[in-house]
């Protein structure tokens, strides 16, 4: 049950007097109001029965501090007892007691969803758009991986370990052993992995024959976890080692930091505005996310905030059409690279020219028709393809010395252009200005951003399990970064102002 708390200094509380004023809990305690976070959680509590909990403000603020200074339940509680910033900053007495470590647990996991974190999110950027800090924008994105909480195990290992569920589960269900099984393969001897994935494949299946024909309604939880094996078993994915690699995580999954490396747990992406840094959305995916995929939701809630988007800054990750028209239709400017998986066009062999409407080549032979195609292509979302073939002069094409290399299947070369690409190649020619590449400089702050998050706030590590639990920790780490660079927003303006008040009282003077 909620109730209003008396908000009443006492004596002890002139121990305040004694925080600096540029110190960063009172910077953000002055720039940001969090009383809108009481209003926010209150259908989370009974309103009448029960005994008065603590403040949803007081909670949300201990969570705050916690990933500004990347604190654990107990360090941060153990903290706030007697550092007179942080009990300033939670809006308490000095002398009040706080809540124990299990309650900070409990509230995040079953009062604090990832919807509501969002809300506080865009709460905080519209305080600075309404304070002036934020006015028209220009945006970056980009995706950063955090690594799972738990190794990844090989398939084998994984179809040993739900054996071994399995079998543990009945026995204690049934306080007897399961009879006839096959003995454990020994995975590791066997040196084709194609062949002691097969192997491991059947002996878990033998196991889950052999515990399906003793189970009864006095095993429901052997049942459950028979279901489950077959489900992992069932899932194309997961014998090419693309699937579930955790029982303890199975939210987790195998992401690409490049063509060499990958990485084993979550992908989180978030827009940030570039020039003053400020995090406006936040989304969290499986380590298997496609760069760009929840772009919508980032944007919805960044614009939710009140902030008009000018610029938009991305990698080569975010060049594809469906994004492109999206930064169109908020008429902001779009400053990302193109990319050679969406247009596929060796600039040094051709050229063309708007106007005409003909690709040159560079022997000097010209187009001289057009022809639009469409063909079923099963690897394309609409389930075909389309575009156009251009064709270049054939007599030409015949006595040119690069004939045989060039045109290898026909008598004349063929380009073959996707619908997309006209398009495309008018935005790489604008990419190539000293203007188009000084700007894109800008984007640099995003990747500084990243390695604050992950240095700094704990971002580099999942600290628990699952997707929820990830997407929350990231939330609240860029609220964390969030205020603090508000904070310095802040003591950046007041030293701006004590420095003009100086020279203008100096001035007065003489």
């Amino acid at each position: 049950m909620l109730r209003p708390q008396s908000k009443q200094s006492s004596f002890h509380s002139l121990l305040y007097n004694k925080i600096p004023e540029n110190h960063i809990l009172k910077q953000i305690k002055n720039a940001v109001d969090f009383s809108f976070i009481n209003e926010l959680l209150k259908d989370t509590y009974c309103q009448n029965f029960g005994r008065p909990a603590k403040e949803p403000e007081l909670m949300c603020k201990l969570l705050f501090l916690q990933h500004i200074y990347d604190l654990s339940d107990e360090k941060v509680i153990e903290e706030a007892s007697f550092n007179l910033t942080y009990l300033y900053f939670l809006d308490v007495n000095p002398e009040d007691t706080l809540p124990e470590r299990s309650l900070l647990s409990k509230f995040r996991k079953l009062k604090l969803g990832e919807q509501m974190l969002d809300e506080i999110i865009i709460e905080i950027v519209r305080q600075c758009v309404e304070k002036g800090i934020l006015k028209k924008e220009s945006v970056s994105i980009d995706a950063t991986h955090v690594e799972a909480n738990t190794i990844k195990k090989t398939p084998e290992r994984l179809m040993k370990h739900l054996a071994r569920k399995i079998i543990k589960s009945y026995q204690e269900e049934r306080k007897e052993s399961l009879e006839n099984l096959p003995e454990v393969p020994d995975y590791q001897e066997i040196s084709d992995h194609k062949e002691a994935k097969k192997v491991m494949k059947d002996y878990l299946e033998t196991v889950i024959e052999i515990a399906e024909n003793n189970t009864t309604l006095e095993t429901p939880e052997t049942s459950l976890i028979i279901e489950k094996a077959k489900e992992i078993l069932d899932e194309p994915k997961f014998m090419n080692q693309t699937g579930i690699r955790s029982l303890i995580d199975e939210d987790a999954r195998v992401g690409r930091k490049s063509k060499t490396s990958n990485f084993f747990g979550y992908k989180v992406e978030f827009i940030m505005t570039t020039d003053q840094r400020i995090i406006t959305a936040v989304r969290t995916a499986n380590g298997a996310y496609v760069d760009g995929t929840l772009i919508e939701e980032l944007l919805s809630d960044t614009l939710t905030s009140g902030l008009t988007i000018t610029e938009f800054y991305g990698d080569k990750a975010y060049f594809r059409k469906s994004i492109l028209e999206k930064i169109e239709a908020m008429e902001a400017e779009a400053y990302i690279p193109v990319s050679g998986s969406a247009y596929r066009i060796d600039e040094s062999e051709f050229s063309y020219n708007k106007d005409s409407d003909q690709w040159f080549c560079s022997q000097g032979n010209q187009t001289v028709s057009r022809r639009y195609y469409k063909r079923k292509r099963k690897d394309c979302k609409s389930g075909f393809q389309e575009g156009h073939n251009y064709y270049f002069d054939l007599k030409i094409c015949k006595s040119c010395p690069k004939h045989d290399q060039c045109a290898k299947k026909s008598a004349r070369k063929i380009l073959n252009i996707g619908i997309n690409t006209l398009e495309f190649y008018e935005i790489s020619q604008s990419q190539k200005t000293d203007e188009f590449k000084e700007k894109y400089k800008k984007r640099a702050s995003i990747e500084g951003k990243n390695a604050e998050l992950k240095r700094f706030h704990g971002l580099g590590r999942a600290k628990s399990y699952g997707l929820v639990s990830v997407s929350k920790q990231a939330k609240l780490a860029a609220i964390a970064v969030n205020l603090k660079r508000i904070a310095a927003i802040m003591t950046a303006k007041s030293s701006c102002f004590f420095e003009m008040f100086v020279r203008f009282r100096i001035h007065f003077v003489f």
